[in-house]
């Protein structure tokens, strides 16, 4: 996924509604604003990445392995972590975004 593409998916799985990619806006849950909003930049701000995480209420096991994962991943060959290692802790906000899209079933593979 693109990162357009990841940030829409990240807002609805968080309840924005009205979602438009194109305007990067929608209507944010539980907002008192009755008009459009700008959607938060996921992939690229770690605070925002942290208030979506918070809504894996269950998941975080499965939301902690799939980062690990991830993390091991995009540090290349030769680079291995173990399990309890604490190499999510400097994960980027882009590959939370990912983990967390991971974690809901929501990923969707680039063509």
């Amino acid at each position: 996924m693109i990162e357009a593409q990841m940030n829409v998916a990240v807002a609805e799985a968080c309840g924005w509604t009205e979602v438009s990619a194109r305007h990067r806006s929608g209507k944010a849950p539980n907002a008192d604003y009755i008009g459009h909003e700008f959607l938060p930049d996921y992939c690229n701000d770690l605070n925002a990445m942290h208030e979506a995480e918070q809504t894996l209420k269950r998941m975080g096991q499965e939301y902690a392995q799939n980062l690990l994962e991830i993390v091991s991943r995009d540090a290349g060959i030769g680079a291995q972590y173990a399990h309890g290692s604490f190499a999510h802790l400097k994960a980027t906000a882009r590959q939370r975004a990912e983990a967390f899209l991971r974690t809901l079933g929501k990923w969707e593979e680039t063509r």
